[in-house]
């Protein structure tokens, strides 16, 4: 049955996260009725998170799995997952159990009449000098530059119609940027306040200069927004390189597809 909703995962190193958030995730996708389809990227993991992958893969016929040749970040991540979404709707979110899969019906529900639902992490559980104050710093120029007012567009817990973000051609570090971009394309943008949780295994992969790089992408705003709709506009880089796809079903062990570029 083709899905109506994909959710779109990135993983990086959370071999622990796996397993318990693919459980907590589809406790709460079973719930809604729907057909559906979760799929996770590994941009180039170094620990044993492809294999964690593997066997929810073995298990979940609903689980597509993505292997990237090597780390290429959150941004060609997300392109991936874009790019092999079948869903009506797409859902992004992290895979390191800090969005909480909970609040997914609520976002769904009001995609029913809008383009864009972005979540927004009003109580966030992380640093507050070398994470939330630049976060503000950020959100606030990048809404006076893009015209699309939100208070965390660093939030990854996100729905989209397909229409509006598979059409995107994406460069490195955009993905922070998507509902700007996504914008573009369908004007019906709205925020909604979403539980944030504390990090329960690993690290956060982001520090503080991700903040300077925001704030020189920010200067070129109006551009990289042309960019990403402009068919005209000079060709993006390679985004990724993938090395492995698992889908289809379990059973028939189906052979890997290798060597995919974008």
């Amino acid at each position: 049955m083709t899905p109506d909703i994909s959710v779109v995962i990135p993983l990086y190193d959370e071999e622990p996260n796996v397993e318990p958030f693919h459980r907590e995730l589809s406790a709460v996708l079973g719930r809604l009725g729907r057909p559906y389809e979760i799929v996770f990227i590994d941009d180039g993991s170094r620990d044993g998170t492809f294999e964690r992958l593997g066997a929810v893969y073995a298990k979940d016929p609903r689980v597509r799995v993505i292997r990237f040749a090597r780390n290429f970040g959150q941004t060609a991540a997300f392109a991936a997952g874009f790019a092999h979404a079948r869903g009506r709707l797409i859902v992004t979110l992290d895979g390191d159990l800090q969005n909480d899969p909970a609040d997914i019906p609520a976002l769904l529900e009001l995609a029913r009449e809008h383009d864009v639902v972005c979540g927004w992490r009003m109580h966030r559980r992380d640093a507050f000098f070398t994470r939330h104050v630049p976060s503000m710093v950020a959100n606030w120029l990048l809404a006076l530059t893009s015209g699309v007012r939100l208070h965390d567009n660093g939030c990854s817990l996100k729905v989209f119609r397909a229409e509006v973000v598979k059409p995107l051609t994406l460069r490195p570090g955009m993905h922070r940027y998507l509902p700007a971009l996504a914008g573009q394309l369908g004007t019906r943008v709205i925020e909604v306040v979403v539980n944030h949780r504390p990090r329960r295994h690993g690290r956060s992969k982001y520090g503080l200069s991700r903040t300077f790089r925001v704030v020189n992408d920010i200067f070129g705003m109006r551009r990289l927004m042309r960019q990403a709709v402009d068919p005209g506009a000079a060709a993006a880089p390679r985004l990724y390189e993938i090395a492995e796809i698992l889908e289809g079903t379990p059973e028939r062990d189906p052979a890997p597809t290798t060597g995919a570029r974008r």
